[in-house]
């Protein structure tokens, strides 16, 4: 007997769901890893404005805390007793209203501290014991003078941050040079 052929089945035109599946599988896995480089781009990105804000925000915190520092310092010594110091406490105040760190609220305790020390000022002035004594710092009228425009700049400063109308007086003093 001869050996016949082995009969083949003949190769079918259409392909079976399993086999198109299969060679989808590779489009798959470029889909699930494009969507994965994505979700982890987004997240990178929102981590790192989080991150900066953050930072931003402790930035200007620490900047306050100093600012407020700088204001206990300069209150403490617009609030003293001597003449010269005073000056110096309402000279740095008026730096201190114009930096942007400074809220409303400061300014109003800024304005208080003000009127505290001009009208200490005014009392000592008004006494009858009250008369010029040369010191180191010069006459006691010419010390006088430089807190009265100390007092004025600072004054400007907080009318013009808090949007209130500065008496002509007080301006024309506050153009004095210390």
């Amino acid at each position: 007997m001869t050996p016949s052929p082995i009969p083949l089945p003949a190769a079918s035109a259409q392909a079976t769901w399993w086999e198109i599946l299969a060679a989808l599988g590779p489009l798959a896995v470029l889909i699930a890893a494009v969507i994965g480089a994505a979700i982890s781009w987004r997240t990178l990105r929102q981590r790192t404005t989080a991150d900066a804000t953050a930072l931003q925000q402790k930035s200007d915190a620490d900047d306050r805390a100093e600012w407020w520092k700088r204001t206990q310092w300069a209150l403490d010594h617009a609030l003293g007793e001597d003449q010269g110091s005073k000056a110096l406490g309402l000279a740095a105040l008026a730096v201190l209203a114009q930096s942007g760190l400074a809220r409303d609220e400061e300014l109003e305790l800024l304005d208080i501290a003000w009127q505290s020390v001009d009208e200490a000022g005014r009392d000592l002035r008004n006494l009858p014991s009250a008369r010029p004594a040369a010191g180191a710092g010069g006459s006691a009228a010419a010390r006088n003078r430089r807190l009265e425009a100390a007092a004025a700049r600072l004054r400007v400063v907080l009318d013009g941050r808090l949007e209130r109308v500065t008496p002509p007086e007080t301006a024309a003093l506050a153009k004095e040079h210390p």
